[in-house]
């Protein structure tokens, strides 16, 4: 494994308790950085903190990342603990299940939509000025391939991250002077804990439009996210990019 160099940065990981948050910090502690994980889930975060600690400095926090309260109090703590917040990645989300369109109940498709889309507006709108203040910060949302293809039967999913990375964009153009720098990575699927959500023949219809025919790993999902959220990464902001096995095309 080639070792980023994160030594001293703190960083914020939502999502954290497992899957692709919880490798993105495995990763970040190699690396040198102090993580704090904001989950909902206390008894995943207790676990997650435990099987972490060996590896270098890790708090966590539960939060409700949709409640505006909860997430301010989450950054004050956090900043009151370390002084500062270098790096955020919003990595929570749901999928909210497969259906067409017109059998998705409303408030299935906002809830997607409140997780997945307005979570990271309001970890970014709580986090920046924290960000501003120390004059540096390394933002990376994770983002979907659904979001810039539109995947059948998660119209919800898709929508959600095709809003991230529109946000990424908008946010890294009005932070490009700021020595913030606010990045999204889509990947193929990977073998989590969000496929419980998924019916199986959806996860079939993934796997068959991935050249490479197999799922993406979370660590190697880490490793793109521990370079964005680097010093190494100096001059792309704004930016999307792919990890899907060879199935994006544009």
């Amino acid at each position: 494994m080639n070792r980023i160099d994160l030594a001293g940065r703190v960083a914020v990981i939502t999502g954290g308790a497992r899957g692709i948050g919880y490798a993105a910090a495995e990763r970040m502690l190699d690396s040198g950085a102090s993580v704090v994980l904001w989950d909902i889930d206390g008894p995943a975060l207790d676990e997650a903190r435990s099987a972490l600690a060996a590896k270098g400095k890790v708090s966590t926090d539960i939060v409700q990342l949709t409640d505006e309260a909860s997430v301010a109090r989450a950054t004050a703590a956090t900043a009151e603990r370390h002084g500062r917040i270098d790096i955020l990645v919003n990595n929570a989300g749901i999928t909210g299940g497969n259906a067409k369109l017109w059998e998705l109940a409303p408030e299935v498709w906002r809830q997607v939509i409140d997780v997945n889309l307005v979570g990271p507006y309001l970890t970014c709108h709580s986090v920046v000025p924290v960000m501003l203040k120390g004059g540096y910060g390394r933002i990376v949302n994770i983002a979907s391939i659904a979001g810039k293809e539109g995947n059948p039967n998660a119209s919800h999913y898709s929508a959600s991250k095709a809003g991230l990375i529109a946000l990424t964009k908008s946010l890294g153009k009005e932070l490009a002077n700021a020595n913030i720098l606010v990045n999204c990575i889509t990947p193929a699927a990977a073998r989590t804990a969000i496929f419980d959500q998924m019916k199986p023949e959806f996860i079939e219809y993934m796997l068959s439009k991935i050249p490479m025919n197999r799922f993406v790993e979370v660590q190697e999902i880490a490793a793109m996210i521990a370079w964005l959220a680097s010093e190494d990464c100096s001059f792309t902001t704004g930016g999307v990019f792919d990890i899907s096995g060879g199935r994006a095309t544009y």
